[in-house]
């Protein structure tokens, strides 16, 4: 099979046309949410479009650090612009009630509403047409486009079409088919997993949705095609999964500067299992004491990736962690070849790709799962908060290419060792987790094919053709 990573020239699309329309990306400023649309405006870079990526100068700074399995100097017509936002004295935009509601951090993104604006009719004076993908987050910031002749705007949702269906059968309550009624109607409700600050900000995100006709998902038919089509029934528009957008194939690039990479070019094929929550999580300090003693006693081979979360709205590309691991507890796993432990951050999509993996305990969010899905990795979940509950459900009950860790009904709960361990040995080390490994590499084959000339290409090349109509 060829290379996905090797995108190809799209010759069935007029280069001229593109080159007059701009692409305006603008995502939401947390890690699991640039790196979709980052791998989005890559590939629509390979149509030759001018695709400007919309962030502050920390947010732009930290997507390409962090970038995973290609490298942006390939991609010519991509550019970065970095917005520098209002002073809430200076904006009128945003109540000062709404402010005390949703704190410092979704202050800050609606403050990116005048510059986004100004942008917006900055770049519409050079291009015939603008085209506008941002980030469902970032619909309220955005609504200003639609009031500029040639900007036009689509929604980009970085979470599973199974989630942004659960989403909006409780919007609109129409009824759905049996079973997915039945499982949708189990999940957990968003006051239980979203805080308070984040309901009111996603409240604010619904009432700008109007400005819409189509949404853009990172999913493919091949893992969501139900979900995909029931979602178009939901909402009356037209839903284009043109996903999976991260490489599906590493090939030869990887960041060889990371010691991982020694480390797990050393392990069995499918032996070791990676262990990481994201970038918006930290974990107590007994909790990871339960996490190393349960990997420990597993006896399985890990990477474990122990940092702190991402501070919101800051310089994230460095940020370690000192935690209370057991005393020695580095140094026996060191002896012993056990495992390895990353306190920065680490090459994810490169070490899911690696041949030695053969797990992920993941906070499942949907950029992690649609990442293991591609690499062929089942998922042992530990969800957090916000979609990654009902993630969770399609991993393991729908798709079933996971097993449970943490019980969201129990997540109050300290996970035990005991139970993590059980964990790691049902994935890597038992029949059922090899029959898991089975099902997802049969999806994972499933999904390249699509993106390299089945339902994902199709979809993008469709949506194309409809912004160049």
């Amino acid at each position: 099979m060829a290379n996905p990573f090797d995108l190809k020239k799209h010759d069935q699309i007029n280069n001229e046309e593109t080159s007059q329309i701009a692409i305006v990306i603008v995502p939401y400023l947390e890690q699991g949410h640039l790196n979709p649309l980052l791998n989005l405006s890559r590939l629509l870079s390979s149509y030759n479009f001018p695709v400007f990526f919309l962030g502050t100068n920390t947010s732009n700074r930290q997507a390409k650090f962090r970038l995973c399995g290609w490298d942006i100097l390939d991609f010519p017509t991509m550019h970065f612009h970095d917005l520098v936002p209002q002073s809430p004295g200076s904006c009128s935009n945003v109540p000062t009630s709404l402010m005390e509601k949703i704190g410092s951090f979704f202050t800050s993104i609606l403050l990116l509403r005048n510059p986004i604006r100004e942008f917006l009719q900055e770049i519409s004076s050079t291009y015939r047409r603008t085209v506008v993908i941002n980030d469902l987050g970032m619909s309220w910031v955005v609504q200003d486009a639609i009031s500029i002749p040639n900007v036009e705007c689509y929604c980009f949702h970085t979470i599973s079409a199974f989630t942004a269906l659960s989403f909006a059968c409780e919007t609109t309550k129409k009824p759905l088919p049996s079973p997915v009624a039945e499982i949708i109607a189990e999940l957990p409700p968003r006051e239980n997993t979203f805080d308070s600050e984040t309901i009111e900000y996603l409240k604010l995100q619904r009432e700008s949705r109007d400005i819409y006709s189509v949404g853009l998902h990172n999913s493919c038919k091949e893992i969501e095609g139900v979900f995909i089509d029931l979602l178009e029934e939901q909402r009356k528009n037209k839903q284009w999964a043109i996903g999976p957008l991260n490489p599906v194939e590493i090939g030869s690039f990887r960041k060889e500067s990371h010691a991982c990479f020694a480390w797990l070019d050393k392990q069995e094929l499918n032996s070791v299992i990676y262990v990481s929550f994201g970038s918006t999580t930290t974990l107590s300090n007994e909790q990871i004491n339960e996490l190393a003693l349960g990997l420990e006693q597993s006896g399985q081979k890990f990477i474990w990736v122990l940092r702190q979360a991402d501070k919101k709205g800051g310089d994230n590309v460095e940020r370690g962690i000192n935690c209370a691991l057991p005393e020695g507890y580095e140094q026996r796993i060191k002896e012993k070849g056990l495992g390895f432990i990353e306190k920065n951050w680490a090459p994810q999509l490169e070490i899911l790709g690696h041949v030695s993996v053969g797990g992920f305990m993941s906070h499942c969010g949907w950029n992690s799962c649609i990442e293991s899905i591609s690499m062929g990795v089942p998922i042992a979940a530990w969800p957090i908060h916000s979609d990654q509950p009902r993630n969770t459900v399609l991993i393991t009950k729908v798709l079933k290419i996971g097993n449970i860790v943490r019980d969201w009904e129990n997540r109050d709960e300290l996970v035990s060792a005991v139970r993590i361990e059980n964990a790691v040995r049902k994935l890597i080390g038992s029949t059922e987790g090899e029959e898991m490994r089975q099902r997802v590499v049969e999806v994972s084959d499933a999904v390249k094919k699509s993106v390299m000339n089945g339902s994902s290409c199709k979809e993008m090349d469709s949506f194309v053709a409809y912004i160049t109509g």
